[in-house]
């Protein structure tokens, strides 16, 4: 018994000593992200290898072998030991390139690596390969080692995929230099990503969540339908400041699917609906999710251009899935919630008001005064600590920022772990030019034609983001595919979004979809029924990324008729998708009005002005007869 008790509290200690590591971790963190924009710039390389080494040291504080099993003392030892063993090495390898930045760069730029660089290049693989695994699983740290063996032994591969063949030394040089793990992706997490980890945060332990919910809850809740159409609006508000569709779907799902359940929804569709709704965070302004900054840094084009691009097929994807539960709904005769369960809408628009302003203040900087993202973020994070101290009600208290700091420090693990993992990819394809080789093979097979090549890199990005996070499978495609698509004459921005929102859409696509499984476990329904559901549901934004490649007009916003056209083509394109499918209105429709609705979509997705305003005159005749057919029916009854 005594021994039991000794040893609970060895681990007791062990776990406070590991807690305060974490949040000194954390703030430290803090201060070199935001010092490094506000009071200090350091060198990029420098600054990258500050951020690789924190990511590190966060994800094997956090991720602990053996975590979550139950294991006897001497195995428990072991697995600190491992771990100890990891940070330890970590910071002998960053700890060097750190003090030693200058001969390492000059080592690096010149193709020198002495038998020191090499022993720690291989450490450093090793050690972000280990990283990876734990915070990913096996399918990215996999891919990373298949990589490697191609770059040593390509050379006996014949044919397109062949090389000249490259030494360990080679290899491992690639790896440690800035075409590798302090390359392109762990400086898009060192200098975008985290900063906006940080920003939603902050907005979570604000209380953004309830907040969200209650708007949503106050406007669509007495709507028929309306706790799907409030998981909706939830999801879009919190996917936008999240951009993780799992941490979406498990906070704001808990809300919304039992709620949803008791309504009268199905299980398959509570849980679709909400999927669906979360993974739309990804590609939602003003935030999106960590890609699109990756995507921002790929092609050169400013985060706010980024954003501005989004937002119409953004506002279409959520628009249909709005109808789409609307018409389920009617389909169901799904009423909306009591009185008494609406929150006064006055009342929580007040309480978000601290979280709307940290949002306008984003969104000033970045699209009135043209700040970078960096310095964006970081004075919408002071904005939301200054209105949440003035908050009489609930007001910020010191361990909130604390909480603040640590979960965005948590939050970054995934994305160290994703783009470090990514880096030695992108190392082996800048070094073989496995990278061109590819996209010529996409367009080889798909004869040189547009739309087959699209069809194959659609299903490259799908099979990739099955066992990828969204950032590691756009980085590997943008790498592979989007060369030929450019190649191929789509403009680069549309190109890089097409990859882009395939990478984000695997969550919800079968077999493999992990914001399917997450909503799958909360409604209490088979995971496969609830993904081909959410597939149907979010139909929109597997056609959107076709839609905007063809007719870049869904991607080029401007003060001008055509776009004006384009933005009423895309409300009728998404009325008509979600009849289509769903094959009511206001009652159930004819196949020839589904065949009808058919041909709306096919005319106004073009970008001739003509074919679209057939299209939406087409759409008025036929959404527009069964309204009024419905409101005659509902006069008579009264």
């Amino acid at each position: 018994m005594n021994r039991k008790r000794k040893i609970g509290g060895k681990k007791m200690k062990y776990q406070k000593i590991n807690k305060t590591m974490i949040i000194a971790l954390a703030l430290f963190a803090v201060v070199i992200h935001v010092g490094n924009y506000t009071f200090f710039t350091m060198p990029s390389i420098l600054f990258y290898a500050w951020h690789l080494f924190l990511g590190l040291f966060f994800i094997f504080l956090t991720n602990p072998l053996g975590k979550g099993k139950e294991l006897s003392p001497s195995i428990l030892m072991a697995c600190r030991v491992a771990d100890w063993t990891l940070i330890i090495l970590t910071i002998v390898v960053s700890g060097y390139v750190i003090i030693n930045y200058e001969s390492y760069v000059f080592n690096m730029q010149n193709n020198k690596l002495n038998d020191q660089l090499f022993v720690l290049g291989i450490i450093i693989t090793l050690i972000v390969l280990e990283a990876g695994r734990r915070v990913l699983g096996n399918v990215l740290p996999l891919i990373a080692i298949v990589a490697i063996i191609y770059a040593l032994f390509g050379n006996k591969i014949s044919g397109l995929f062949g090389h000249r063949g490259y030494s360990v030394q080679r290899v491992v040089l690639a790896i440690f230099s800035d075409r590798g793990v302090y390359g392109t992706p762990i400086g898009t997490s060192a200098t975008n990503v985290y900063l906006f980890l940080l920003f939603a945060a902050f907005l979570n332990v604000s209380g953004a969540d309830e907040i969200f919910q209650n708007i949503a809850t106050a406007l669509a809740g007495k709507k028929r339908g309306g706790p799907a159409k409030m998981a909706v609006i939830a999801s879009a508000f919190f996917g936008t400041i999240s951009g993780s569709c799992v941490a979406n779907v498990v906070s704001t799902g808990a809300f919304t699917i039992p709620l949803m359940k008791r309504s009268g929804y199905r299980k398959d569709v509570a849980g679709a609906v909400e999927a669906v709704a979360s993974t739309g965070g990804q590609i939602m302004p003003p935030i999106m999710g960590a890609a699109a900054f990756v995507l921002a840094d790929v092609t050169g084009v400013q985060y706010a251009t980024v954003c501005i691009s989004a937002l119409l097929p953004a506002f279409m994807y959520y628009f249909c899935l709005m109808k789409m539960v609307d018409l389920e709904a009617v389909k169901y005769g799904i009423k909306g919630l009591a009185e008494s369960e609406i929150p006064d809408l006055g009342e929580s628009l007040k309480r978000g008001m601290k979280l709307f302003v940290p949002v306008a203040v984003l969104l000033f900087m970045m699209l009135v005064l043209k700040t970078t993202p960096m310095k964006a973020a970081i004075f919408a994070t002071a904005s939301i600590i200054i209105f949440g101290l003035l908050d009489g009600k609930n007001r910020m208290k010191l361990q909130d920022m604390i909480d603040g700091a640590v979960s965005a420090g948590k939050s970054l693990c995934s994305v160290v772990g994703a783009c470090a993992t990514a880096g030695i990819v992108v190392a082996v394809f800048s070094l073989t030019g496995l990278g061109l080789k590819f996209s010529n093979f996409i367009v080889q097979m798909g004869g040189n034609s547009l739309i087959p090549s699209l069809i194959l890199a659609m299903l490259v990005c799908a099979v990739l983001g099955m066992g990828l996070p969204t950032t590691a499978a756009y980085i590997v495609c943008a790498t592979a595919i989007a060369p030929a698509l450019v190649g191929l004459g789509v403009p680069l921005l549309p190109a890089h979004l097409f990859l882009m929102y395939f990478a984000s859409l695997s969550a919800i696509t079968p077999p493999v979809a992990v914001a399917s499984y997450a909503a799958a476990g909360i409604a209490e329904e088979n995971p496969m029924k609830v993904g081909l559901t959410a597939v149907k549901l979010g139909i929109t934004g597997f056609i959107l990324p076709f839609a905007f490649v063809l007719n870049t007009d869904y991607v080029t916003l401007t003060f001008s008729f055509q776009t004006l056209m384009t933005i009423l083509s895309s409300i009728v394109i998404c009325y008509s998708l979600a009849c289509l499918l769903q094959g009511y209105v206001e009652s159930k429709i004819t196949i020839f009005e589904r065949i009808g609705y058919l041909v709306v979509i096919v005319l106004a997705i073009t970008p001739f002005l003509v074919h679209s305003a057939i299209g939406i005159v087409l759409f008025v005749v036929l959404y527009g007869g069964r309204q009024l057919e419905a409101r005659k029916k509902y006069r008579i009854l009264a």
